[in-house]
């Protein structure tokens, strides 16, 4: 499949113009072939007509008029597609992740991503950017955000909640929830009384509890509680082995999760998870970042370009130290293995019905750059086995948070500003209203010289 940033690019100087204007002007698009992302076959020479920032009509080319004094741009040879969701990013992070609102949300917009789960950061830095993109004082993405994470009593990162016991978990939970965020993010290192308090909590204040599974927790006890989505594809590969008790109460590693995995156990675990209905944000993208750090040459990669200075000089060095010293301890093939299983692993839970959803962990770990690397997510679906349909569909229309995570449906048809390129589906297309934009042509994850053909490309966790 292959769509066009150009296209992407020209709606945004289009509405950005609409904008300027007394009287904001229709836009039209014309002549593009649309991908409604709902399995329907591709319709050619389409054009679409935006009014009030919204679709207003749909229809071929030679049968849809467009309105007098509006903005066309020329959609011939281009895809249109609906807005894509990153379900699992971090825009502002403590000193981690400085706020930089000039470059991070822009990005996600110019590559036809319209909304994005912050998976922990600044409660009140996200939620003055909700703010102002709203009000279309901010170039950026629908926000649906958790604010600071539930982590043990010393969180490994920034942007967290300390929780030491299960009265911690209830207290941080209704915290959160007064001070207005959309779900819950749980971390790896908060004790088991605290989370299932805080699971408790959550499911009696209405709200969706997210994240990892935590190293005291098992995949499936997180399924069973209800956790909605795990992240990484964290307590899986633990879930999957034939020692799970020895990996929840001692080390793990990459290594002991391969030489112990046992089929009949994973097909259990896929099994209770696709009848819960948990679904999986497994940022392919960042795991394979992760686990091949010192087998891939990024040095020249192109979109450095793009990234705050702060990422470059700071984070990203910090965080490959880090993946060195901690986590990339097991020989290259071990780990070369375990990044194959993880694409295997995609393939067997959305063969046995299990949801999925795309996310990249931006900006974690070193070159996962807001809305680019989502196209490689979805690029990463595919190499794993899905079709190119199957792949989109995680990242649109019924894979928004309005399924996963019981966002209102309100937050989702809120009107969206001139700039943004959004606008929602109506009629036809979809019961329900939907954000759409283009997306830049998926790039192609760049090979290491040492990684066997199938396995190339990009992760800590976070």
């Amino acid at each position: 499949m292959r769509t066009f940033m150009g296209l992407c690019l020209a709606l945004v100087a289009a509405a950005a113009h609409a904008n300027e204007s007394a009287s904001p002007a229709a836009l039209v698009i014309s002549h593009v072939t649309v991908i409604d992302a709902t399995g329907a076959p591709p319709q050619a020479d389409m054009s679409v007509i935006v009014k009030d920032q919204r679709i207003a009509e749909l229809g071929k080319s030679g049968e849809v008029h467009a309105p007098v004094h509006a903005v066309i741009v020329n959609g011939r040879g281009r895809y249109l597609i609906p807005g894509l969701w990153d379900m699992h990013v971090h825009t502002v992070f403590g000193d981690w992740l400085p706020r930089d609102e000039r470059v991070v949300l822009p990005l996600f917009v110019a590559n036809g991503v319209t909304g994005v789960r912050d998976m922990g950061g600044e409660l009140d830095v996200l939620k003055e950017w909700r703010a102002q993109i709203a009000a279309g004082r901010l170039l950026g993405p629908r926000m649906f955000i958790a604010g600071p994470m539930l982590d043990g009593p010393t969180p490994r990162f920034p942007s967290s909640a300390p929780v030491a016991n299960a009265a911690d978990g209830r207290r941080v939970v209704d915290d959160l929830k007064a001070r207005g965020v959309d779900f819950i993010k749980i971390q790896s290192l908060i004790p088991r009384d605290g989370y299932f308090a805080a699971a408790d909590e959550a499911k009696k204040l209405g709200l969706t509890f997210v994240g990892h599974v935590p190293d005291a927790i098992r995949a499936s006890e997180a399924s069973n509680a209800g956790q909605k989505s795990i992240e990484h594809f964290t307590g899986i590969f633990e879930g999957c082995s034939a020692i799970e008790e020895q990996l929840i109460k001692g080390p793990k590693s990459v290594g002991r999760n391969v030489s112990t995995y046992d089929p009949t156990r994973a097909k259990a675990l896929i099994a209770l998870m696709a009848r819960n209905r948990t679904w999986q944000v497994p940022t392919l993208v960042w795991e394979r970042g992760q686990w091949l750090v010192d087998d891939i040459d990024l040095s020249h990669d192109p979109l450095t370009k793009y990234a705050p200075a702060a990422w470059k000089d700071r984070t990203w060095p910090m965080f490959v130290r880090a993946i060195l010293q901690d986590m990339d301890t097991d020989p290259l093939p071990v780990r070369q293995k375990f990044v194959q299983m993880e694409l295997d692993m995609t393939l067997a839970m959305f063969r046995a019905g299990v949801p999925f959803m795309a996310g990249t962990d931006t900006a974690a770990g070193v070159h996962v750059f807001p809305g680019f690397s989502l196209h490689d997510e979805l690029a990463l679906f595919v190499r794993a086995g899905l079709t190119p349909m199957q792949a989109l569909q995680t990242a649109s229309g019924a894979n928004s948070p309005t399924s996963c995570c019981s966002m209102p449906i309100r937050s989702m048809t809120s009107p969206i500003r001139a700039g943004s390129a959004q606008s929602c589906w109506r009629g036809g297309i979809s019961t329900a209203r939907r954000s759409t934009g283009c997306c830049r042509g998926w790039r192609k994850p760049q090979p290491s010289p040492r990684v066997p053909r199938g396995m190339e490309q990009r992760n800590d966790r976070r």
